[in-house]
């Protein structure tokens, strides 16, 4: 077995919705079955969505303030005066700015443009900002992606004789601005009937106001944005980002074609997932580290030299970025890690805080640190001199993150956000109290299954329905991102032909897999930076799935292949150490990848059972992490050392059987009694394993029973008895062990003495004599058979032998 990461919620269609859609509309099943998962069961809403386009856009002077908003403009345009657009430093605000850029250049306006220091400055507009605009003849602000939150400043800015029109998308406070106009969808009483525009979405509607027409040319900066602010890609945001790629797809922009171009991404190729995880990241490396006036250069110039130097430069940010955010990471997993062992289990909510961390990152961060240890996460940059710390959250499903921070509203300077995401400043003096009630709040909030990632999946899916044409098919469901998820489907009891790592440092995993029972050819599927997981999964196992449908092009051929997020091994699993020269070696290597295990997955240790009464040092040393248990001839399992007192065997689950067994009967005790066992290791038939299978002849009993008579009530060890009679030590030990069960002789630690007057018995009395004389049946059954067939074993045994094992028991 192998545990999923996450929980895997999985869609169900209705079949006769199914064979509606597919057969009025000409559609494939699969995708069909898609469309009625995502709710479009009507066949004129599965139209719609699948062919809208600009006819069902919205009249954007729905958008209250939008007309005040537009005679303010033009009177500006005629009276030449001059215009100031007021933006944001992420990739939203840098893209709204780049739209009104080229929209005030149509109009022919006197215009410039202003994004604030995300450093120096924050977020927003400012009271100095507002000054520099009046001192240099500023009448008239258009803010865009930001401005709803700023009484003060529009009232300054109004006391100097500016104008300033807002064009916003975040939450309205309860106090709003008193701007000349304020455009937000979400404003309270605005009939707007879409409400999740992107700032730049609502800056492209006061352009279409404006030009009297839908603005094809702007839909790349728009699509950008929209993407790149994670807005739900459906309805109205759906059609602005599939039209922007279009024209994307044959852009003249110098500066769109030279940032796809230090991305390495063909233009013609473009779509949503790349301006998600290349154009995007890059944009907003701009204002995370620097000022993203470089990215709205790059945007607006017409230049090609230009384009390619700034696309350069924001490229090397990005880099720079990474690795800012990969040593950050480093520390704050670190960090998680010591909570967790000083206080025995993770919080509930992870707060982190460090006066190095550059807070332009710190949202990345938390991201990283949610994606690991999956808790409601804040990561917080703390400033020396003010001692200030200003922070990023994310959060996980099930816990409001916007709520918590209300309850935590006395301890904070500032917050704002939503349910998933926020951001917050407070004085360093009250991070432990924060922290402290936070993790409170999810204990109270949360249930345990809460805390295990829920992956969805839209359909079920078989290996027959996959080809390069339904793959290609399911692109008409896109552009994907954000409330319209690239489809994800479940493959189960898929055969593994072949499973190997790749990458610099092996980090990612590839599978060859067939599906039950079908002859086609296999189906590759990769899985980025779940190497790890190799260790865990046999070539003999059946695979659940949960992954992605894309196509893979080498050399000019094109492959179907998936994309893996998750996956499961249902059955019991065996691997195959048979044979293996050093078993203790193995075992070590266990115990310590035990401690390192994907998270997601229990950190138990390994159960190691042994056969025999004596237990070699060196397996003895390299259990010191595992729980070492001694399984008699009986079945009866005693301690035998490591770590037995916190892990009893029905709570492993993996288990390592080491040497071989003497009768079957000991193999049916451990199965029925590790009834949590997901992984076994068979760890026999090595050199020891060998010597242990030979029956000592009578003389060589008479030997050894001769050294210990010699020795008298001093007794021997067996070493010293291996050294006299040149006999192998396994078969020293058989013959000892053999006198023991007989009561022939006594033994004291390692020492070895005759018992007097013994009752004279034959060797046939002796169980494990008895066992060694039909030790063929045992090397069969377990030595010389397959991996499949010994698994095969393990499971009957532990299913169907426990009448046996309560005779035995």
């Amino acid at each position: 077995m192998l545990q999923a990461k996450a929980r895997w919620n999985i869609g169900e269609a209705d079949e006769s919705a199914v064979k509606t859609l597919s057969q009025q509309l000409g559609l494939s099943p699969l995708l069909s079955r898609l469309l009625v998962v995502r709710g479009m069961t009507d066949t004129g809403h599965a139209a719609e969505f699948l062919e809208g386009g600009a006819d069902h856009i919205h009249d954007p002077f729905l958008l209250d303030g939008m007309e005040r908003a537009v005679g303010r403009i033009r009177q500006a345009l005629e009276a030449g005066e001059r215009i100031r657009i007021y933006g944001d430093y992420d990739a939203d605000g840098v893209s709204s700015t780049t739209l009104m850029v080229y929209l005030l250049r149509q109009l022919e306006s006197t215009f410039d443009y202003y994004i604030p220091h995300r450093v120096t400055e924050g977020y927003g507009l400012n009271i100095g900002a507002m000054d520099e605009a009046h001192k240099q003849g500023v009448g008239l602000i258009i803010t865009v992606d930001t401005g709803i939150s700023a009484v003060e400043e529009i009232a300054h800015a109004a006391a100097l004789g500016i104008d300033v029109i807002v064009t916003d998308h975040h939450e309205p406070p309860e106090v709003l601005p008193d701007a000349y106009a304020l455009i937000n969808p979400k404003k309270p009483g605005c009939p707007y009937p879409y409400k999740h525009l992107a700032g730049v979405g609502v800056a492209l509607k006061l352009a279409q106001a404006l030009l009297g027409r839908w603005p094809e040319e702007l839909l790349p900066y728009a699509a950008i944005g929209t993407v790149a602010d994670l807005m739900p890609l459906t309805e109205e945001n759906r059609i602005i980002v599939k039209r922007g790629i279009e024209q994307m797809r044959s852009t003249a922009s110098c500066g769109i074609k030279a940032l796809l171009a230090v991305a390495g991404i063909p233009v013609r190729e473009v779509s949503s997932t790349h301006i998600g995880f290349a154009l995007g990241p890059r944009i907003n490396a701009s204002g995370r580290l620097l000022s993203a006036d470089t990215a709205v250069k790059l945007l607006t110039t017409g230049d090609d030299r230009e384009a390619e130097r700034l696309a350069q430069e924001l490229d090397l940010l990005n880099k720079e970025r990474q690795r800012i955010v990969d040593e950050m990471a480093k520390e704050a997993f670190a960090l998680v890690e010591r909570q967790r062992e000083k206080a025995g289990a993770l919080p509930k909510a992870i707060v982190l805080a460090h006066e190095n961390w550059n807070v332009g990152v710190i949202g990345i961060v938390a991201s990283k640190i949610v994606d690991r240890f999956y808790r409601p996460t804040v990561i917080l940059g703390i400033d020396k001199e003010s001692g200030m710390a200003k922070g990023s959250a994310r959060s996980i499903a099930g816990f409001d993150m916007h709520k918590a921070l209300t309850h935590c509203a006395d301890l904070m300077d500032h917050y704002g956000g939503h349910q998933m995401a926020a951001g917050m400043t407070l004085d360093r003096e009250q991070l432990g109290e924060f922290a402290r009630r936070l993790d409170t709040l999810a204990e109270e909030w949360l249930q345990p299954q809460d805390f295990v990632p829920l992956l969805q999946a839209d359909a079920e899916c078989d290996f027959g329905e996959i080809s390069l044409e339904s793959i290609l098919d399911l692109e008409k469901l896109g552009p994907f991102g954000t409330g319209n998820p690239s489809p994800r489907f479940v493959f189960r009891g898929l055969k593994l032909s072949d499973l190997r790592t790749m990458g610099k440092e092996q980090q990612h995993l590839k599978l060859s897999l067939k599906g039950a029972g079908e002859a086609a050819a296999a189906l590759e599927a990769v899985a980025f930076n779940k190497g790890a997981l190799s260790d865990w999964i046999t070539p003999t196992a059946r695979i659940d799935l949960l992954g992605e449908l894309s196509v893979n092009e080498w050399n000019g051929v094109r492959r179907p292949q998936i994309l893996l997020q998750d996956l499961q091994v249902t059955d019991l699993q065996l691997f195959d150490w048979r044979g293996t020269p050093k078993p203790d070696r193995r075992v070590a290597e266990l115990c310590e990848r035990l401690q390192r295990r994907p998270q997601g997955h229990d950190h138990l240790p390994a159960a190691v059972v042994v056969f025999r009464s004596w237990i070699p040092p060196e397996l003895q040393a390299a259990a010191q992490g595992c729980a070492l248990w001694h399984c008699d001839l009986q079945g009866h399992l005693h301690p035998a050392g490591g770590l037995c007192a916190s892990l009893p065997l029905h709570e492993a689950r993996d288990i390592v059987l080491y040497h071989l067994p003497e009768r079957l009967e000991q193999l049916h005790a451990v199965a029925v009694q590790a009834a949590a066992a997901e992984r076994y290791y068979a760890a026999w038939g090595g050199a020891e394993d060998k010597h242990a299978a030979l029956l000592p002849d009578r003389t060589q009993f008479k030997t050894v029973y001769g050294v210990l008579a010699g020795a008298g009530g001093g007794g021997s060890s067996a070493q010293s008895i291996g050294a006299r009679t040149r006999l192998e030590p396994a078969v020293v030990r058989f013959i000892l062990d053999v006198f023991t069960e007989l009561a022939f002789v006594e033994s004291s630690g390692d020492t070895f003495r005759l018992l007097p007057a013994v009752e004279k018995k034959d060797l046939t009395a002796s169980l494990l004599y008895r066992s060694r004389m039909n030790h063929k049946e045992v090397e069969e059954r377990l030595l010389y058979t397959t991996a499949r067939e010994l698994l095969g074993t393990l499971v009957s045994e532990a299913h169907n032998t426990t009448t046996l094992m309560e005779g035995i028991l």
